[in-house]
């Protein structure tokens, strides 16, 4: 029995590669991401509802939006409703306020 049937040389040697992580490129060149702080996650959450510009988040309810996410894909997790709120307050606000931009502030409904 030869070392490498236990040990694969390369690992041995520490050529493994590494597998590269998938990106979103529809996500991350979307225009939703000039929101501060917002994640790619919730960007495409937000795409595959038909939602591609800022503009189209103003007047409506995140709650809805959030609900309308959880139809599409029942196994949303709830991290994502502060920075659907952070969005639509960005969309509808022209001068934001920085303490306002961080998910944190949005994860109680502080509004």
């Amino acid at each position: 029995m030869a070392i490498d049937d236990l040990i694969p040389l390369d690992a041995l040697y520490g050529r493994l590669e590494k597998k590269k992580k998938k990106i979103d490129k529809e996500a991350m060149g979307s225009s939703l991401m000039r929101i501060p702080r917002m994640n790619v996650e919730v960007v495409r959450d937000l795409i595959d509802l038909g939602i591609r510009e800022i503009f189209e988040l103003s007047g409506r309810a995140p709650e809805t939006i959030f609900e309308e996410i959880q139809k599409l894909k029942p196994t949303t997790e709830k991290w994502k409703l502060p920075y659907i709120r952070m969005a639509v307050y960005f969309s509808e606000i022209n001068l934001a306020d920085p303490k306002k931009l961080h998910p944190q502030f949005w994860a109680n409904d502080s509004s």
